[in-house]
């Protein structure tokens, strides 16, 4: 399915990008994320490695949580029109897990002739637990 494109000039302060709910998160999931990524570390992947580092099992990638965040804005802008990403990372993530992408544009400027976009962004569990908070900067065409 074709994206629809986002203009500057349809885009306000304040304006809530459409969220993104994740499947909950499985074991599967972060072994896969562990071959793709490189990060092998065991506490992702070794339930017992997880229970003896105190979670009771294995845990989520935080870089995983931070794709999650990465794409609401490729889902709403597009892959090309992302041009920062900083996360904060506030708690693990578990198999089971649901977590919900959530974004507001917090500035909008244009600078060196390119329209910018500034959002803040908010991952957040079943639970209501932040994961992680952070920060996107995209480019938008004009009309």
């Amino acid at each position: 399915m074709a994206q629809k494109e986002v203009y500057f000039e349809d885009v306000k302060v304040g304006y809530e990008i459409p969220e993104v709910v994740k499947d909950p998160i499985t074991e599967t999931q972060l072994v896969m994320y562990a071959g793709a990524s490189g990060d092998f570390n065991p506490i992702h992947t070794v339930h017992a490695f997880g229970e003896k580092a105190g979670f009771g099992g294995v845990i989520g990638h935080g870089m995983l949580s931070m794709a999650f965040a990465g794409q609401i804005m490729t889902d709403w802008v597009g892959a090309k029109a992302l041009k920062k990403l900083s996360v904060q990372f506030r708690a693990v993530t578990k198999p089971k897990d649901v977590i919900t992408i959530k974004g507001t544009v917090s500035k909008k400027y244009t600078e060196d002739g390119k329209n910018f976009v500034d959002c803040d962004l908010i991952a957040i569990k079943q639970n209501g637990d932040k994961i992680i908070v952070g920060q996107a900067t995209a480019v938008l065409p004009a009309k």
